[in-house]
């Protein structure tokens, strides 16, 4: 396993890093526990969490993948984990978070509330990395980060991040601290795989320039990158077969972005060249996004231990330039297949 800092911050971080938010839906607390098991034993200790997971969130689940993770971090010493959870992101953003009765704010109140209830559940006393799930559109950038510095003045949080954000939000975020005397984001978590290079077209200049970590999620695309997903095959039991028979539309336009008829397409061209160069498509699209120089870490998920073998493979796996150019010759081909 490889470690890399996250931005200019202190935290050492494995470049695979554990994503939770099948767990305690998708995953029964025995199964996520043997996943947790296995990475931790394999040289993970990143672990990102979110007070609004498990996936899909609702009223009655939230908070329970929190509560999973700080029961399992328990039998673990402290000091060797990197615990990253998120406060959930305004309700006059794209979707209203079923926590605080639909009401959240990245304002101090809210962010208060949400750090409390994150402590109490992961059973821990402070948050290696503490991120904003996605962007408050209503209240100021200065008063979210006044709030975010204090809670790291305070000992509760080391570090802070961002999520979901674009290149305007990313830099003017960035400003404030540095002239505010704010704790600044030192990272970003973006959607970010070989079907959805948009964060190449802007942000990514400025994880160089002001060295901000990204922490792709989703880097397999939601497990489209596996190569499972085909046309006409049976996709039950998938993450988006599920969401194309959920009534929610905010799920089934998720199944359509992520599994429509040109990212599927893609996806199948990109297994036939990681078969070609003797890898497994998830190893090769994992270690695709490791292969820029901003990413530290990236993010893969697991409903059992053995799907986690291949995703812990990318993180010493080098991509030759011949792999890299037949990737980027699909992306000419099938530019932006999600849109």
């Amino acid at each position: 396993m490889k470690y890399n800092y996250i931005g200019k911050s202190g935290l050492r971080v494995s470049n695979i890093c554990m994503g939770t938010m099948t767990f305690g839906k998708k995953c029964d607390k025995k199964t996520s526990f043997e996943i947790l098991d296995h990475a931790y034993a394999n040289g993970i200790n990143f672990f990102d969490t979110a007070e609004v997971y498990p996936v899909p969130p609702t009223a009655e689940t939230y908070g329970i993948t929190e509560q999973l993770f700080g029961e399992w971090m328990s039998t673990k010493p402290r000091d060797s984990i990197i615990l990253a959870t998120k406060v959930a992101g305004a309700a006059n953003g794209w979707f209203v978070p079923p926590v605080r009765h639909g009401l959240t704010a990245i304002d101090a109140f809210h962010i208060n509330r949400a750090i409390e209830g994150s402590l109490r559940r992961l059973k821990t006393d402070y948050i290696d990395l503490y991120q904003v799930h996605w962007p408050d559109t209503v209240v100021p950038l200065e008063e979210s980060l006044e709030a975010l510095d204090a809670l790291v003045r305070s000992g509760k949080v080391r570090y802070i991040g961002t999520s979901n954000d674009n290149a305007h939000g990313l830099t003017k975020a960035t400003m404030i601290s540095q002239f505010k005397g704010f704790k600044r984001f030192e990272s970003i978590q973006n959607n970010f795989s070989m079907l959805n290079r948009r964060f190449l077209d802007e942000i990514a200049i400025v994880c160089k320039k002001e060295n901000i970590g990204l922490l792709p999620y989703s880097p397999l695309a939601g497990g489209v990158l596996s190569g499972k997903y085909t046309h006409g095959g049976d996709w039950s039991g998938f993450r988006y077969g599920d969401y194309l028979a959920n009534p929610d539309p905010r799920m089934k336009a998720q199944a359509g972005r992520f599994a429509n008829e040109r990212a599927v397409n893609a996806a199948q061209k990109y297994a036939e060249i990681a078969k070609k160069h003797g890898l497994a498509p998830v190893t090769m699209a994992a270690a695709w996004s490791l292969s820029f120089d901003f990413v530290p870490s990236t993010i893969v998920g697991a409903t059992s231990v053995s799907q986690l073998d291949d995703s812990l493979k990318a993180s010493e796996a080098v991509l030759s330039k011949e792999l890299l150019r037949e990737c980027d010759a699909v992306n000419q081909e099938i530019l932006y297949p999600m849109g």
